[in-house]
């Protein structure tokens, strides 16, 4: 049997997987809070006619052995939680985590889902909500219609004044042992897995929590430039491997021709 025919299709199936990636990737350059996704590979079992350290007789070793492999194969795709750089909006209500931690968003079913984009708005009931309506929980509390300041400070300290009075209230904050292990949602939304581990609270700017600033958002941390070199070389690797294929279609074809 021809393994390059077999290793080659492997590699190339990990390849368009890897392409599938970058191009998610770049196509939320400008989504808010987004973390890129890296994809790892690993190499698959090994054929070993012949093993190293095996005795090739009167008590002699061999010093290298035999192994040929089976190809690749797609083992992860993690995200990287590296910092996005951070864009002034001037909104009010648009606030961005500046260092670990993730805000705390109350979903649809009740279950709590977690995010890096702090493009927020006020709802009728003066609840702090995302893009999807999906309110802000840890520590907020309703803003009095009519308040003519909201204030949030980098300690996440909110600070509100309205004709009733002040009202202040501190927000809290979420993070992880393991953020790659959280369960990619869409809609700028994780959730808690066993990989990640369950979650810690706590205030902003302290116990090693992120600060929080208000009238900016977090960007997307995919950088343009990186994400399009590994295009390239994603595309030359797909090539290689189907060159391989070529390669090893023709030996088969040259073999088949054979005539004594």
């Amino acid at each position: 049997m021809n393994l390059s025919l077999y290793s080659a299709a492997t590699g190339m199936e990990a390849q368009q997987l890897n392409l599938n990636t970058i191009a998610n990737n770049l196509a939320n350059v400008n989504t808010p809070g987004f973390k890129r996704s890296k994809i790892e590979f690993q190499d698959l079992l090994y054929q070993k006619p012949r093993a190293s350290g095996s005795d090739s007789g009167g008590g002699n070793l061999v010093p290298t052995g035999i192994e040929v492999g089976n190809g690749s194969r797609v083992a992860a795709t993690s995200k990287v939680f590296t910092q996005g750089q951070l864009t002034q909006t001037g909104e009010k209500f648009d606030v961005a985590i500046q260092g670990d931690g993730f805000f705390e968003v109350q979903r649809a079913d009740g279950t709590i889902g977690y995010t890096r984009d702090g493009s927020f708005k006020l709802n009728a009931q003066g609840q702090m909500v995302n893009v999807d309506g999906l309110p802000l929980i840890g520590g907020f509390q309703p803003i009095p219609a009519g308040a003519s300041s909201v204030n949030i400070a980098q300690n996440g300290e909110v600070t509100v004044q309205s004709a009733s009075g002040t009202q202040s209230f501190r927000l809290t904050m979420t993070r992880f042992a393991n953020p790659s292990g959280l369960r990619s949602l869409g809609g700028n939304l994780y959730e808690e897995t066993a990989a990640s581990g369950t979650p810690e609270s706590g205030s902003p700017s302290e116990a090693g929590f992120g600060s929080i600033i208000q009238g900016y958002t977090e960007a997307s941390n995919v950088n343009i430039v990186e994400e399009m070199v590994n295009l390239i070389v994603a595309q030359r690797a797909y090539e290689i491997n189907s060159k391989s294929i070529q390669t090893s279609d023709e030996m088969l074809q040259n073999v088949a021709n054979m005539k004594r």
